[in-house]
């Protein structure tokens, strides 16, 4: 009987390990059951130490390093619990708003929720999820840690679009800049729209990026400008006269 025992748990343990290995330790119930171990069997194995609950639905392996942001990763493979973290796509979830500042080591704003965004609507019964709804384009998040996650420019945005303090913001923006994890240029792309709520010219990103550097006072902002407005005018010209871009490049240089 006990050697019929351990044979089971290594038997479990065998189809759980591949799983575990490339998700952080972490395994969903639905993809336990995909590989064929029983509810049963995975209701027993945390009383067995062989399994730790850390969210509903989804468990780390004993023995498996403990990742960091480990509440989040779970909260990710909740959004899609049969699909394995290396199959996902956009679709099922992108880390963003706090929480993708949080991963991305930018600011200092609380990551006291996790925070996803969809391209379709959902809703979760978690409180401390949010769901938000709009699409993102392939250029808006990167991989980070193995999790979806927005670049820094879709940071800013989105937190604009959640009212955050203009102050936090302003050291998302320039604590990427500063570390070379987005660029000044695609910062002013992704703060035009929210321009005129400032009181700026609308679609005057220049001008909104100009006004959180200056709340930081970062000593580089004068250069950074400079690096932004090169691509706004790149951006402009590619859109009259495609054919003209490197030679606007090369006389933006001279200067």
């Amino acid at each position: 009987m006990i050697y019929y025992a351990v044979m089971t748990r290594y038997s479990t343990i065998t189809r759980l390990a591949p799983i575990a290995e490339d998700q952080w330790g972490l395994v969903t119930r639905s993809q336990a059951e995909l590989a064929g171990v029983s509810r049963a069997t995975l209701q027993r194995l945390p009383s067995e130490g062989v399994l730790e609950r850390v969210a509903h639905g989804v468990y780390h392996l004993a023995g498996a390093p403990t990742s960091d942001h480990l509440q989040l990763r779970a909260a990710w493979l909740q959004l899609a619990p049969a699909v394995p973290a290396w199959d996902r796509t956009p679709e099922q979830g992108v880390v963003s708003h706090r929480s993708a500042a949080a991963v991305s080591s930018l600011s200092h704003l609380p990551a006291d929720r996790h925070d996803f965004t969809l391209p379709t609507r959902r809703q979760s019964r978690r409180p401390d999820v949010r769901l938000h709804q709009r699409p993102i384009s392939q250029g808006e998040w990167v991989p980070l840690g193995g999790l979806p996650v927005t670049r820094p420019s879709r940071i800013a945005s989105d937190l604009l679009d959640d009212r955050e303090d203009p102050e936090a913001v302003a050291h998302v923006v320039a604590d990427a800049i500063r570390a070379v994890y987005d660029y000044p240029g695609t910062f002013a792309d992704s703060l035009a729209p929210h321009a005129g709520r400032f009181g700026l010219r609308r679609n005057d990103g220049l001008a909104l990026l100009r006004w959180f550097l200056d709340l930081v006072g970062d000593p580089n902002t004068s250069r950074w400008m400079e690096e932004a407005r090169a691509h706004v005018a790149r951006s402009s010209l590619d859109k009259k006269e495609p054919g003209k871009v490197p030679a606007l490049a090369g006389e933006l240089r001279a200067r």
